[in-house]
């Protein structure tokens, strides 16, 4: 498993930095149940890491990702790529759960020596970044201007962030 997984985050990485595409993902289930799992490994260590995470927090960020999830299956199915479904959904949690890495890096190894300003300017950017790559990631599948792909993916996450800021966390 692990020996399958390093070329796999490594074509992630490749995704993340805008190098490749999610053609270059195999289409397969595999695949998206190892993105699936590296994301909630993500999930559960910004659980164990960071105090002000809960378990809601995570109900409701899962939810947030099967929300996401279901609106680029919708933009790719009436796109009519079907095809690219499978490899696309997998770009798509493994570069989540990539950018859920970044951060808690970050957090970790930044947070004590340049604060929480700095740490609001690192979250800022990485979802930012995020939605470069995931606009990277719907234009190549529907093969379509990274425009496009950009005005989708900005779509989504603000479908997300109104999502997750409907839902109170309070007691």
């Amino acid at each position: 498993m692990i020996a399958a997984m390093l070329p796999f985050l490594q074509t992630l990485f490749d995704i993340a930095l805008l190098r490749k595409g999610p053609e270059d993902i195999p289409r397969s289930i595999v695949m998206l149940l190892m993105a699936f799992i590296l994301w909630l490994f993500a999930r559960l260590a910004t659980l164990a890491l960071i105090s002000s995470s809960s378990d809601k927090i995570f109900v409701i960020e899962f939810f947030s990702l099967l929300l996401s999830t279901c609106a680029y299956v919708a933009v790719i199915v009436l796109a009519r790529k079907s095809s690219h479904l499978l490899q696309t959904i997998t770009a798509i949690i493994g570069v989540s759960a990539l950018m859920r890495v970044v951060y808690l890096t970050a957090n970790a190894l930044l947070l004590p020596f340049l604060g929480i300003g700095f740490m609001r300017i690192v979250v800022l950017a990485t979802l930012l970044w995020s939605i470069a790559v995931k606009g990277h990631i719907i234009a190549r599948a529907i093969e379509r201007h990274w425009y496009a792909g950009l005005a989708i993916a900005l779509a989504v996450t603000i479908m997300q962030i109104a999502f997750e800021l409907s839902i109170p966390i309070g007691p």
